[in-house]
């Protein structure tokens, strides 16, 4: 991909009216829409309430166009991918489907979000074992996986990016020991989708799950799963419906036929709406490049790091190449709830995190918005 100045990225910030009013750094948590993405909201629900069902072909190209630009930004085949309303409902999907017997083990991390911890604990009632491997600050590798395998270990799950540190892990490292100890490799990668780069044929990952309100800059309430074509067979569909099944649209023939991909996963009517949002946003996403969203957002976190700890605040967040993501967090020097609701009343948006204050700009911010927060942190009583 051809790569673009920092400065050109500066061009998108007016599809941000969020920067008109606050200084938006909170893009880890659920982040604002773009115009674009209202827009193609807008001109959905406009064919709803002029057209109604007789636009339904269209919108299903729609879908269509979507599940293709998600594949896209993964390396993936469109009929590996689903449409989920969330990563826990993509993450609950693998962990239902699997053919579990007693004994298996799944090995997950902690600390870690729950979302890639209570899916994997709900398969405990079949004899399933889960077995935690730790972060060290954030921080695992094949090593620390290794220290927990077992005899019985089936599945491997990861998050790309630790939500609470902001470390990435090591795909490639992980999915080359997947592959040597013949496991599966599962990855919630919805703190990283949209910032880093990733191709999962490469990494050898078999399933795949994000939501889009974060780093994709889409909504709530709809993701993406991918499920390699290597392994979909084995996995099977703890909930189907008339969407599930080959000749979906024959209703008057009863045809139990499960459709091949990873479409079978997808039950019935569709969240129409959130494919729209989640659509547009893929597009910018694409138009941008992943590499070049990566430079900016780096960029950024470098501006934010060396005026941290010009303050003498802790930056808490590695900056190794290969470990960095979107997420940058400190430790305040005193009360860090203080300091995270003074933020919020100079209308600074970050996140607190525990003890600590993680910021997560993206490719749309820029040097006013850093100017913007140290302003805001020299203001606070407590910093």
């Amino acid at each position: 991909m051809k790569s673009t100045s920092l400065k050109d990225l500066d061009s998108y910030r007016s599809q941000f009216p969020i920067t008109e009013q606050y200084t938006f750094l909170n893009h880890a948590a659920v982040s604002p829409a773009s115009l674009r993405v209202v827009a193609a909201v807008e001109a959905l629900f406009k064919e709803f309430s002029t057209c109604g069902i007789r636009c339904y072909p269209e919108w299903m190209k729609r879908v269509g166009r979507t599940r293709s630009l998600f594949a896209e930004l993964i390396h993936a085949e469109p009929d590996e991918i689903a449409f989920v309303g969330n990563t826990s409902e993509g993450l609950s999907i693998v962990a239902g489907g699997l053919d579990w017997k007693s004994g298996d083990v799944v090995l997950a991390p902690f600390p870690d979000f729950p979302a890639n911890i209570y899916p994997w604990l709900n398969l405990e009632r079949l004899g399933v074992k889960v077995r935690f491997y730790e972060r060290h600050d954030g921080r695992f590798g094949p090593e620390d996986v290794e220290k927990v395998l077992c005899p019985g270990t089936k599945l491997l799950t990861v998050s790309s990016v630790d939500f609470a540190t902001g470390f990435a892990c090591d795909l490639e490292a992980l999915g080359d020991f997947c592959r040597g100890k013949g496991i599966f490799f599962c990855v919630d990668a919805i703190q990283s989708l949209g910032v880093i780069p990733i191709d999962v044929k490469k990494l050898g990952i078999h399933f795949l799950a994000a939501g889009g309100h974060k780093w994709l800059l889409s909504t709530m309430g709809i993701g993406g799963l991918y499920v390699s074509g290597e392994v979909s067979a084995l996995v099977h569909p703890t909930r189907v419906g008339w969407k599930s099944v080959v000749d979906e649209e024959d209703f008057f023939r009863v045809h139990f036929e499960l459709k091949p991909g990873a479409r079978r996963f997808e039950t019935g009517t569709m969240n129409i709406a959130g494919i729209a949002a989640l659509g547009a946003a893929l597009e910018l996403t694409l138009e941008v490049g992943v590499e070049n969203i990566a430079r900016k957002i780096f960029a950024l976190n470098d501006l934010f790091s060396e005026g941290l700890k010009e303050r003498s605040l802790k930056v808490t967040t590695s900056l190794v190449q290969k470990e960095r993501s979107g997420i940058l967090t400190f430790l305040p020097s005193s009360d860090p709830k203080a300091l995270f609701e003074h933020l919020s009343r100079e209308n600074v948006m970050v996140s607190l995190r525990g003890e600590k204050i993680r910021l997560a700009p993206h490719f749309y911010n820029n040097g006013d918005d850093v100017e913007s927060f140290f302003r805001a942190v020299a203001g606070a009583k407590v910093s």
